[in-house]
């Protein structure tokens, strides 16, 4: 006890003293260092180039960047355009699966699976030695009965099931080629814009600076012009490239997004599966166990209901039996009239006496007040009369 004592950490209010007797722990004999979270890596930002391409699309890339007229004004307004169209579209469709997909039907198909497999054996029983015989014939067809419907009902639930795995497993397999349709346009995005990079170099270092220098040797105002135009058409075109990389994060994005969809599909499917392979088979063989627990159960039953009833009735006659015969006992000994009766009676006789007496006495104390008081009126009377006389 004196060692665990020294141990114990002391406890103040003194901020200098908490600081110099802190206690440090360790697990060697230097001082372990204070932990220090490495810092997680920054994420290198991702450059478009040919990088991204093989070979054959490397080619395809640079035979279509010579197609690209920075002249045409057309041109740079529709670059790209069937690509992005492409992503809108199925980035509406599958925004229209998710709107029309209803998974929560799936969920509540399952929990009325669930309430049907618990509900079997639930119904309240009449209670007592009378509500045993009247239903114990009848239980076990009681049970097949709530059986054969309860099963009914789980099959029913188990079609439903089924129809809601074979959509599932279709819209899995569909979301499959809108992942690969996703992949075709963001691949399509890429060269598009890289090569519309590769030729907005090309025509910026080339042709641009071409008219720049003619411009400012020659002073004259059509040079300048024509300088300034394809300057527009180099940003236009610039301005659409950021445009198409913009559409290329959505394709992006797209891509895990349908894979999550995906996988809540996949999850969805696993769940109905466990419960048509696993769940409905084993509810069925624990209701059979259960029949025939039942078959075995009732003899058991009816003698152990038919012993208590008994021990409970001879109880119950010879309590009654002593308490019969007590109360008859007392009510044979019991007068006619109780003592306690008489003397109530008397009390109140002698009492009602009391208060006759006292009533006459005082209305013969008030009377002959009354009398002296009537003489004492009468005299003042007769002085008053002769004081008007005189």
């Amino acid at each position: 006890m004196t060692d665990m004592e020294g141990m114990m950490p002391q406890l103040t209010l003194n901020a200098d003293a908490a600081k110099a007797e802190i206690p440090t722990l360790t697990l060697g004999a230097e001082p372990a260092a204070p932990a220090v979270e490495p810092e997680k890596p920054k994420a290198e930002p991702v450059v478009i180039d040919d990088s991204m391409l093989n070979e054959e699309e490397k080619k395809v890339v640079d035979d279509f960047s010579k197609k690209i007229d920075l002249n045409d004004s057309q041109l740079i307004l529709q670059y790209g355009v069937a690509a992005q169209k492409g992503v809108a579209s199925f980035s509406e469709s599958a925004l229209s699966k998710v709107r029309t997909k209803d998974l929560g039907e799936v969920g509540d198909t399952l929990s009325s699976l669930v309430v049907e497999l618990k509900s079997f054996g639930q119904e309240e029983e009449e209670k007592g030695l009378f509500g045993f015989f009247k239903k114990a014939g009848n239980k076990m067809e009681a049970m097949k009965a709530q059986y054969g419907k309860a099963e009914a009902n789980v099959e029913k639930i188990a079609r439903e099931l089924e129809q809601h795995q074979v959509v599932l497993m279709k819209d899995i397999a569909m979301f499959d080629q809108m992942y690969e349709l996703n992949l075709k346009y963001y691949k399509e995005l890429t060269m598009y814009i890289i090569a519309g990079k590769k030729r907005l170099a090309e025509v910026r270092s080339g042709q641009l600076e071409e008219l720049r220098k003619k411009a400012e040797a020659s002073g004259r105002q059509e040079d300048a012009q024509a300088y300034n135009d394809l300057t527009q058409m180099c940003d236009r075109f610039d301005k659409k490239l950021h445009d198409l990389e913009l559409t290329r994060m959505v394709s992006i994005q797209m891509g895990p997004q349908t894979r999550m969809l995906q996988n809540n599909d996949t999850l969805m499917v696993e769940k109905i599966q466990s419960s048509l392979v696993n769940t409905i088979p084993l509810w069925k063989s624990q209701m059979v166990l259960a029949l025939g627990l039942e078959n075995s159960r009732k003899a058991t039953a009816a003698q152990t209901a038919v012993t208590n009833a008994t021990n409970e009735l001879l109880k119950k006659n010879a309590d009654m039996l002593k308490m019969g015969t007590i109360a008859t006992a007392k009510e044979a000994e019991r007068a006619i009239i109780d003592i306690e009766t008489l003397q109530h009676t008397n009390q109140q006789l002698i009492s009602t006496l009391d208060e006759v007496i006292q009533i006459q006495r005082d209305g013969a104390q008030k009377r002959r007040e009354a009398e002296v008081e009537l003489g004492r009126i009468e005299g003042e009377l007769k002085q008053k009369l002769m004081e008007l006389r005189g």
